[in-house]
Formats: C-alpha cells, structure tokens, sequence
C-alpha cells in the first residue's frame, strides 16, 4: 500500500449504491500526506481506525522496492520527455488516482539538473498559458520561475514581399502572451516535482521497450504487456503512449500514420543583440525560404529558429560565425523582395480602413539587430509533418509528438503535447471516479474526439500558412498580404487567433 493512501475494506452486509458515493465518502475523511500512513476499514457504515504505526520513509522505501519488482501497473507511461514526465506528474498528483500504481519509463539515464550557467540552451520552447496553468496544477511552474524564463507580451509577424503585419498581445499589453523557457528548466521543473511523489510514481531508467503485445479488440480483461531488452515483463491496465515520433507505441497499434517531410531544415542558436533592449517581443518573418523567429531571452539575447530549405539550411551551417550572423541580418532587414504593386494596394487598403475605424490595425515595431551568435550553439534538424489516425486503441494512449508533429512556425508543437496531457488526465480521473476501469475505451475514445477536433485544424492552418508564405508569386503576395492585414485590422479575429492558440 502507497503511504497516505486509503485500504477500504467493505463487509458483504454493506451495500453502497456506487463506487462515486464510496469515493465521496472517502474524500470526507482528514488526510494529511506528512503523517504516517493511516488504514481505515469500513465496518457497517462505520469508519474505525486500525493502526497509524511505522515510519513513512520505512514505508516509502518498502513500497517503491516492491513496485519495482512488480509484474502488474495500473498505467504504464512510455517515455520520460517533457510530455511523459508531465502525464506521469499529473497522474500522480491526482488524489482520485492515489491507489493505482504508476510507472514511467524513460531509455536514457535520470535526469540530473545542471548548474545554470550565463550561458543559455538553443532548444527553448514558446510556452502558452495554458501549458503554464497545466504545469502550475502540480506546482511545476514555481520551480521554472525560481530558475529562469522570459515573459513575452507581444508577437509581430510580418513578411518579406510587402509591409503586410500582424501583432498579437493582450490589451495595455497585461497579460503575457507567452512564455520563452528552456528545454532543460522545464524538465527539471516538473522532475523535481516527481521526485516529491516516488511513492506514487516510480521511474524506471534505462528501460529500453522490445516489444508491446496490445490486447485485440474486444479483449476487455485483456492487459497490455511489455517487455524489456533486459528480459523483465510487465503488465498495464493502460499503457501512455508518450514516446516520441518514432512511437513504438504507435507501431505496435498499426493504425495509418500520415507523414511527409516539408525538405526544410530548422537552424537553431542563441544570439547576442547589438544593445540591451526590454526584449520582450517575439519575431517572425515569412520570407520565400521558411520563417524566421527570433524569441527573447533575457534584454540582450535571443533564441534563434531559422526555418530554410535543407540546402540552404547545409550552406548557413557551412559559414563562419560572422558569415552567418550577416546572412541573419540581411535575411531580417532586406526589403529588395518588395512589390511595388502590392505596397501601393495595401496603402489604399489601408486608408480605406482607417476612416471606417480610425486608430484600429498594428503599429510595427523594428527587430533587433544581432551582433552575435554564441560559440558552437548552432545546430539544424529536420522538419517534417506526421499525424495517426488514431490516438487510442484499447488500453492504450498517445500523447504529443507520438500522435502528431507539426512544422515549428507556430511555436505549438510541444504545446498541443501538454494539451493532450490535460485532456487525457481530465477524463482518466473521471473515468475512475465513476467507477470504471482505468483502461475503458469509452472515455479514451472521447478523448481521441477532443484533441482531433483541436489539433488537426491546427495542423491545416500551420502546413497552409508555410506552403502559402514559400512563394514570390505577385497573386499570392497580393492576396496573402491583403488577408494579413486585414486580419490585423478586425480585433475580434486575432483574439480569437489567441485563444485557440493558448488553448
């Protein structure tokens, strides 16, 4: 038995209608998680206290050794990466889910904070602040605000072939519209919030899956089993799939797995500004070879995605530092791209709207100039796009990027991945709370709906504006930069524009 949890045992002569109303019984007795784990028995509707004896960390330690030998898990998540750890977190913090045993497996070693250095990552992350209520729910948050992040309170967006902008932020600029945060900080924020529930959830490192064997369809008392390359098996309820774009996980369910490769790269890197500024407006821009972000990090670096196609891509790698820092400079300045047609259309666009609605539309900003990248902070990857039909099957889940990967210009891959978190964790907990097994299709099936119903718009949107932005042509600069600005213009849009992205 897990330390703080309640061991109900319930006489034949007890008839309680349904388990919600044992579960709302239960919720009425005090709890407190620093005592000693306290067993209580139900004697005809009579709660009496057995024992409160022995130490918890005695305790703690007995049950984790004896969840590491275990055959059989109630949820098994496959993979320990920021949406693995994050699903495993909630899980484990759910007090609904306090009895079931949970396990997360992860290949590579345990993570290991390192030292925060001046020195900055080049794989951050545009958080929304949905995902920061997500990790805030389980306190995640307070530990990344203790280390470091950048708020951002305003986005500009503009493109290459006309002076067609678009700027989202909240009124008065308030609210943040996003969060610029390290890979590494946000791992460590919510292992360290992990570590705090080890009785709850165990982790097992280099835990290198060989083979999943699902249950076929209909095999309701069916369970998932899983072996590992070091011989043991395991047993699941439910089996999370949160293993990234290569799933294991998505193989063995064999469902269609759309996927192609956009031929682009992203080049990543942090930058040094030319002067300190307040930095917190993030940039983009469209020009005919992929986007261009730069994302604050702190008032005179930022955090460079350079969207190219792959040989451009392999020639910026190939330059010297200062090559390349002039190629950013001139990729972000150079206005020789713009078409005198569409700048006189968009004057007259643009007076035209100004007298219906005076003071409406975007006042553009300049981006900074960048005097420096740091010392061997470049790298490139590959993009590419990849969405399964479907996200559950019986017993089993996908999360984030082992459902679908999208093309970073949006900045919500990783985000879409913690929305899936919040949703499957919301309907787990429900599930359980009206009595049904962990591992019912019903509830994961819902699930399924919900995210589709976000993600694949989302996945439209993004794919159209980066096939939309990668050309020249003087119809499509016309009327993309016509729509821009008019998007720009109609505030009701772009806050609706906000929030489905923060969502």
């Amino acid at each position: 038995m897990f330390p703080g949890c309640l061991s109900i045992f319930c006489q034949d002569a007890i008839k309680f209608t349904s388990i919600r109303k044992v579960r709302q019984l239960c919720r009425i007795i005090p709890y407190n998680r620093s005592c000693c784990p306290v067993t209580y028995v139900f004697f005809n509707s009579e709660t009496r206290h057995l024992s409160s004896t022995g130490s918890r960390h005695q305790q703690v330690g007995e049950d984790i050794e004896q969840s590491l030998t275990a055959e059989v898990w109630d949820i098994v998540v496959s993979g320990g990466g920021l949406v693995g750890s994050a699903m495993a977190c909630v899980l484990g913090y759910s007090s609904v889910l306090l009895d079931k045993k949970i396990l997360m497996l992860e290949t590579g070693p345990p993570f290991s904070q390192k030292p925060l250095t001046e020195k900055y990552s080049n794989r951050v992350f545009a958080l929304t602040p949905a995902t920061r209520d997500l990790l805030n729910s389980f306190k995640a948050w307070d530990n990344i605000c203790s280390v470091r992040l950048k708020p951002v309170k305003r986005m500009q967006v503009w493109e290459a072939c006309s002076d067609a902008t678009i700027s989202f932020q909240h009124t008065g600029m308030l609210h943040d519209v996003a969060y610029i945060v390290e890979n590494e900080v946000i791992l460590g924020g919510v292992m360290e919030q992990l570590a705090k529930i080890s009785d709850r959830v165990t982790v097992l490192n280099h835990a290198k899956v060989t083979e999943y064997v699902l249950p076929k369809q209909g095999g309701i008392n069916e369970w998932v089993e899983i072996k590992l390359e070091n011989g043991r098996k395991l047993k699941t309820k439910l089996l999370i799939g949160a293993d990234g774009m290569r799933s294991l996980v998505r193989k063995t369910m064999n469902v269609n797995y759309t996927a192609w490769n956009y031929d682009q790269k992203a080049i990543v890197a942090t930058l040094k500004l030319s002067e300190p500024t307040e930095n917190n407006v993030a940039w983009q821009r469209f020009i005919s070879t992929g986007p261009i972000a730069l994302l604050p990090l702190s008032d005179d670096q930022s955090s460079l995605v350079w969207t190219a196609t792959s040989e451009l891509a392999d020639q910026l790698m190939a330059m010297p530092e200062d090559n390349f820092v002039d190629a950013l400079n001139s990729a972000i300045w150079d206005e020789s791209k713009k078409n005198p047609i569409v700048e006189k259309t968009l004057g007259t666009l643009n007076s035209f709207l100004n007298t219906l609605w005076p003071g409406e539309g975007s006042v553009r900003q300049l981006p900074p100039n960048i005097l420096s990248i740091d010392e061997g902070s470049r790298a490139c990857f590959p993009l590419g796009l990849g969405h399964a039909a479907h996200y559950v099957a019986p017993r089993v889940a996908l999360v984030g990027d082992a459902a679908h990967r999208i093309h970073p210009l949006a900045g919500q891959g990783v985000n879409l991945g913690f929305g899936d978190v919040q949703a499957l964790a919301k309907l787990l907990v429900n599930s359980v709370y009206d009595g049904n097994d962990i591992g019912t299709l019903e509830p994961l099936l819902e699930y399924e709906t919900e995210r589709q119903r976000h993600i694949v718009p989302t996945m439209c949107v993004i794919d159209g504006l980066n096939r939309l932005y990668s050309t020249d042509l003087l119809p499509v600069v016309l009327l993309r930069s016509l729509g821009l600005h008019l998007t720009d213009t109609f505030r009701p849009i772009k806050e609706r524009i906000i929030s489905h992205a923060s969502s």
